[in-house]
């Protein structure tokens, strides 16, 4: 068995291990395999590829602070988690641009809009709710909305599996920020916690699979 497919098992081990935690209530399951999701996935990453995309590193490794972050109760540590995953947005975005090809004003404008749509109707939802940290959710969800919104104009300009990869990764993502935002701020459910990992695990992974496409041909 080869390295990629030994960290890939490993990265699937841990996964489902975290959310059994999370099922389960089971503290150190989580504390213990919720940090090395990332990990894992930045160690396949390295063997999957020929040439390492830095800003996908830094994206993973960020990703992996907002995790450790988040998982320390606070406003203090939530801010940091986020701020951690805003770079980390923030870094997929310039992957994506620098893969996207010029398009035309309708393409962008059509693309812009459902991700417009969802961001202004979840701040308007929560906005109440949101206190002190509605400026830092603002910001935050423009940037994974805009992630999504630059996904959906690579694909339109492509339409390849790479391009489709990232923009389900993308908006798969967002599911998960936008029911993790609903849990924390307006209504507590052990189910949206699953829903929460299931769907960032997933994204994470779908992103992955992007980033490695063209090195598997």
């Amino acid at each position: 068995m080869n390295k990629i497919k030994v960290l890939f098992f490993v990265f699937i081990g841990v996964s489902i291990l975290d959310i059994i935690g999370i099922i389960f209530r089971i503290p150190i399951l989580i504390q213990v395999f919720k940090p090395i999701i990332l990990l894992s996935l930045i160690a396949l990453y390295v063997v999957s590829v020929l040439k390492l995309n830095k800003p996908y590193v830094l994206a993973l490794i960020f990703s992996f602070f907002g995790d450790v972050f988040l998982m320390f109760s606070g406003e203090l540590y939530f801010i940091i988690g986020l701020i951690s995953f805003l770079i980390a947005h923030l870094l997929f975005i310039k992957i994506v641009i620098n893969q996207t090809q010029k398009q035309s004003i309708s393409k962008v404008i059509i693309s812009i809009i459902p991700f417009l749509v969802l961001f202004l109707g979840l701040i308007l939802f929560l906005k109440d709710f949101l206190n002190d940290l509605l400026i830092p959710v603002i910001i935050y969800g423009l940037a994974i909305c805009t992630f999504g919104a630059v996904s959906f104009i690579n694909y339109l300009s492509i339409k390849s599996r790479k391009s489709l990869l990232m923009l389900i990764g993308s908006i798969i993502f967002i599911t998960s920020d936008s029911v993790l935002a609903i849990n924390k701020f307006y209504n507590s459910s052990h189910l949206f916690e699953i829903i929460i990992m299931i769907t960032y695990i997933l994204a994470q992974y779908l992103i992955f699979r992007s980033m490695v496409f063209k090195d598997e041909s």
